[in-house]
């Protein structure tokens, strides 16, 4: 989120292609605010099984069909991701993209032995897809493809020198190409130390218990299995979503519907056998537990409010435009104790006292508004990283609920997450709040590209209690879309584009938002006239006023529009609210 100054980054083109096949092609970098951690791909990215292995020797390639994420393996640049469709076997795929100066090299380290003979292969698709293998003692080996719109085996083979105990084995696109798959790949020989045992797969896990219930969801958690690298969970017999943690949300369920539900643990060597069954009934429509964090609108406009002075319009809380449906507090602060936060309202804001600002959280309350504690922001440190920083995490954000009346928390952190034990502490928070709780989240462009990304894991492991996830479609440069296109900040399509990845990866209409700036002044770049905010939620909701991407099917549930700020808005003459917030309040 912009606060005070924030650089914006964007990439170049350059011209390039193999051989004497040359192509000119502008590309675009995208630029990843979260370091080389963070994934950034335009399609849907889940874990599983792993590729089976090859008929007459084992297959040396751990991981071989990306069922497990991308366990076993390094791409360059953060360039790769996996993907459930297109996939040559199994349930998942490696998509990688080139960007700037890198080729998106996808590599993996196995154990040979000297002076041996190896076979290796790849199903791969796309325009200029390389299969090879480096550091083999003899002669490296690379074979390549100029393009294909369907799957295509590539094949090489080598001999390990004398000497030789490890090869790489990789696969990479080319400068300027488009995004490349490869799925199923394989390194048949001598194994590399014929003492150790063949690998096997995991045990099988417990039987899952079921957690939270709506009419269209069911939550499951398990027990962790020793060396799974992830979990398939099968919905009536079929696979219904790959998991890297120990809990999962199935969605789109009917409701007032039983189902049954098995778990299998997944690693290298294969999937382990299903767990005991269990059952879980959907709630009937309308029984409650579809719109976290109760009392907020169906179409809902969120704004974040500034608790400090930085040349916008200094607010009393009190003075916030009325089309804000949840007001975002801006923000707590971090403490010397690791996960622990506090609130100091700033003298700068011209309250009397802390009594007063209270009195304004309830006179927005009693006006039917929602007011949260936004954690985080472009400068906010909150580390949430083992158990013990969950829970003071938990405990600090409920005193503030109780201490000033906050209905919720809203998750901003730009400096990294841990969606595991940040889970953990939203969840301990939820249970302490009660099904009340507002929860939100404001993830910039490059936290939402993958369902492997930490944000959007952390989103679809609190599903159950989220109110609405508002990306910050600014300060991003260019980004895929769900349809695998780079789109450029300031557009229609990048709002819509971007947006489709979160409503088709996991997360209800009613849980997304599209925050932009409120002014130009609002953020370094990015702003766009409150008319194209109201355009792409046409596109989204009714399929109308979309430019030239336009999603498969409509979403007339998607929540709402955020804004960076309240005060940003109020020194524009109130344009943005204005416009946007009958706009949203309006959808079907």
């Amino acid at each position: 989120m912009e606060r005070r100054t924030r650089t914006d980054t964007t990439g170049g083109g350059r011209d390039a292609a193999p051989g004497a096949r040359r192509t000119a092609r502008v590309r675009t970098r995208i630029v990843a605010a979260l370091g080389a951690g963070a994934v950034a791909a335009g399609a849907v990215a889940f874990g599983g099984l792993s590729g089976s292995a090859g008929a007459a020797e084992p297959n040396l390639v751990r991981n071989a069909g990306f069922e497990s994420g991308l366990s076993g393996w390094t791409c360059s640049a953060g360039s790769g991701t996996t993907v459930s469709s297109p996939v040559h076997g199994g349930t998942a795929a490696l998509k990688a993209t080139p960007a700037g100066s890198d080729n998106a090299k996808c590599s993996q380290t196995v154990t040979v032995q000297p002076d041996s003979k190896y076979e290796l292969s790849a199903w791969v698709q796309g325009s200029y897809v390389y299969l090879g293998a480096s550091g083999t003692g003899t002669t490296d080996v690379s074979t390549w493809t100029p393009g294909s719109s369907g799957w295509q085996q590539l094949k090489t083979s080598f001999t390990t020198g004398p000497n030789t105990t490890s090869v790489t084995v990789h696969t990479h696109g080319w400068y300027g190409q488009s995004a490349y798959l490869a799925d199923d790949l394989s390194l048949t020989g001598p194994g590399g130390d014929p003492g150790d045992p063949d690998p096997e797969p995991p045990a099988a896990p417990g039987a899952p218990t079921v957690g939270t219930t709506t009419s269209s969801s069911v939550t499951l958690n398990w027990n962790a299995v020793a060396g799974a690298t992830g979990y398939t969970v099968y919905r009536d017999g079929a696979k219904a979503l790959s998991v890297q943690g120990t809990s999962a949300t199935v969605t789109g369920l009917a409701a007032a519907t039983s189902y049954e539900f098995r778990v299998s643990a997944v690693n290298g060597a294969g999937e382990s056998a299903k767990s005991a069954p269990v059952t879980a009934t959907t709630a009937r429509a309308g029984d409650g537990g579809d719109n976290p964090g109760t009392g907020v609108p169906k179409h809902a406009v969120t704004g974040y409010w500034q608790n400090f002075d930085n040349g916008a319009r200094v607010q009393k809380l009190r003075e916030v435009q009325d089309q804000y449906d949840i007001i975002a507090v801006s923000f707590a602060d971090s403490t010397a104790s690791t996960g622990e936060i506090t609130f100091n309202l700033d003298p700068a804001l011209g309250y009397s006292s802390v009594q007063e600002f209270k009195n304004d959280i309830a006179a927005k309350q009693a006006a039917g508004k929602k007011v949260i504690i936004s954690v985080g922001g472009e400068k906010g440190n909150v580390i949430v990283n083992d158990s013990a920083s969950a829970a003071r995490f938990a405990d600090s954000a409920h005193r503030l609920m109780r201490e000033y009346g906050f209905d919720g928390v809203d998750i901003d952190l730009e400096h990294g997450i841990n969606s595991t034990w940040l889970t953990q502490a939203l969840r301990s928070l939820s249970a302490k709040a009660g099904p009340s709780m507002v929860l939100t989240m404001a993830p910039q462009t490059i936290d939402m590209q993958s369902t492997s990304t930490e944000y959007f894991k952390l989103a679809l492991n609190v599903k159950d209690i989220l109110t609405v996830v508002n990306m910050q479609y600014y300060n991003s440069g260019s980004m895929l879309g769900c349809d695998g296109k780079v789109y450029s900040q300031g557009s229609v399509d990048f709002l819509t584009a971007l947006a489709c990845i979160q409503l088709e990866g996991g997360l209800d209409p009613s849980q997304v938002g599209l925050g932009t700036p409120a002014s130009t002044r609002g953020a370094g770049s990015g702003y766009v006239d409150p008319s194209v905010v109201n355009a792409a939620l046409d596109c989204l909701a009714r399929g109308t006023k979309c430019g030239s991407f336009k999603p498969a099917r409509t979403y007339p549930g998607i929540r709402g529009a955020m804004t960076w700020s309240t005060n940003w808005d109020a020194l524009n003459g109130n344009r943005w609210s204005d416009t946007v917030g009958p706009h949203v309040h309006a959808l079907p």
